[in-house]
């Protein structure tokens, strides 16, 4: 059997692994709820601070916003970005470090 023949096993995982990347998964959508349910109340809370003693003056709540918005940000593409690459990705820089 020459090496093209063999077939691809590195995508094929067993029931435990799919077991272990369904909680994983849970377990990020469930972090990224209780954080952006932190950043939502905390934001509130800013705001209502803001309003109560400078309504009229300058919005300085903008600041944690943008901020912590960075931070979900990055934390909504962490739990929805892919785990692992598409095999055409890796093919395609597989080929381009043969190249150099």
């Amino acid at each position: 059997m020459t090496l093209r023949e063999v077939p691809d096993v590195t995508g094929v995982a067993g029931p435990t692994d799919l077991r272990e990347q369904a909680i994983t998964g849970l377990r990020k959508k469930r972090d990224l709820q209780a954080h952006v349910l932190a950043y939502v109340m905390v934001n509130l809370f800013l705001n209502g601070i803001w309003l109560v003693t400078n309504p009229g003056g300058f919005y300085w709540p903008v600041f944690p916003l943008f901020g912590w918005g960075i931070g979900v940000a990055f934390h909504i593409w962490d739990v929805y970005s892919p785990e692992t690459p598409a095999e055409d990705k890796i093919a395609r820089e597989v080929d381009r470090l043969r190249q150099r």
